[in-house]
Parts: C-alpha cells; sequence; structure tokens
C-alpha cells in the first residue's frame, strides 16, 4: 500500500504542476525543454553547485553539464558566480526567473499542507511530520548524499 500511496501522491503534484504550466504556455512558446527543467531544478535543489558538484550528481561529463548550464544562463533561468575565495571556481544559482516558475509548485504544497494542518490532530501532524523528515534526511541516501539538496 505505501508504494501506490507514494506513487499516487508524487502523480497528483506532478499532474498539478504539469497543468499549471501548461496554463501558462496556452498562447506563447514555452521556454524550457523538459530536459532543461530537469537540470535547474536540480540546480535548484543543491543550493549552489559548482558545475563540476552538479555534473558528479548526475552523473555526466563536465563537458555536458557545462553545456546545459550554458543554455540555462543563455535562458535566463541560471547566473554563474564566482567564488570570493577561489576565483577560477563558479557556483551554479537559479535567478528570479526561475523562482516564478518554481513557485507554481510551492504554492500547491502549500494549499495540500494547510489542508494536512485542517484534516488532522496535533499529534497526527506532530507523528507525520516525523515521518516525513526520517524518509527525506534517512530513507534516501541516494539523493540525500548530494551535498545541499533540499
Amino acid at each position: 500500500m505505501i508504494v501506490e500511496n507514494l506513487g499516487a501522491i508524487y502523480t497528483q503534484f506532478k499532474l498539478n504542476f504539469y497543468r499549471q504550466i501548461l496554463k501558462r504556455f496556452d498562447n506563447r512558446e514555452a521556454t524550457l525543454t523538459a530536459l532543461e527543467i530537469f537540470c535547474v531544478e536540480t540546480i535548484h535543489a543543491m543550493n549552489q553547485p559548482t558545475i563540476n558538484k552538479f555534473a558528479e550528481f548526475l552523473q555526466i561529463s563536465q563537458a555536458n553539464a557545462a553545456y546545459k548550464v550554458g543554455k540555462l544562463v543563455g535562458k535566463g533561468y541560471v547566473n554563474k558566480v564566482q567564488s570570493k575565495n577561489d576565483k577560477r571556481e563558479f557556483f551554479l544559482d537559479v535567478t528570479e526567473k526561475f523562482a516564478n516558475y518554481y513557485n507554481i509548485n510551492t504554492a500547491y504544497m502549500k494549499t495540500v499542507a494547510q489542508r494536512i494542518n485542517e484534516r488532522f490532530c496535533k499529534d497526527e501532524l506532530k507523528k507525520l511530520d516525523e515521518f516525513l523528515n526520517i524518509i527525506a534526511t534517512e530513507l534516501m541516501p541516494e539523493v540525500a548524499l548530494c551535498e545541499g539538496v533540499q
């Protein structure tokens, strides 16, 4: 049952997100490909990775990562920020343009969280929060091992 329920929740969040995104592109062309969306969301989740860290995490070549980042920079979704300590190193940071796009999903998560708060008692909410925290920090080591993943 847990696999089905996790899958259903994940699918419902995705479907809502896709619907909201596609509504916005009714009268104009989308600016990001699906692959670019995955990349910029990964950069956001990794919290200012270097291109090397980004490439390592996705298990792609540095050249491929640099190409993908270049496209995102060109489209205005990512900035390269020079390190203050080592001028040769650059960190990837998402832009306000990405934040506007990402907030579509965050808004729905807040709506669902509010409904959860209204539906369950304090003890149930505390337990649910504990479970979700354990899942996020302990039970997904393949992703949690990536420094800075939110």
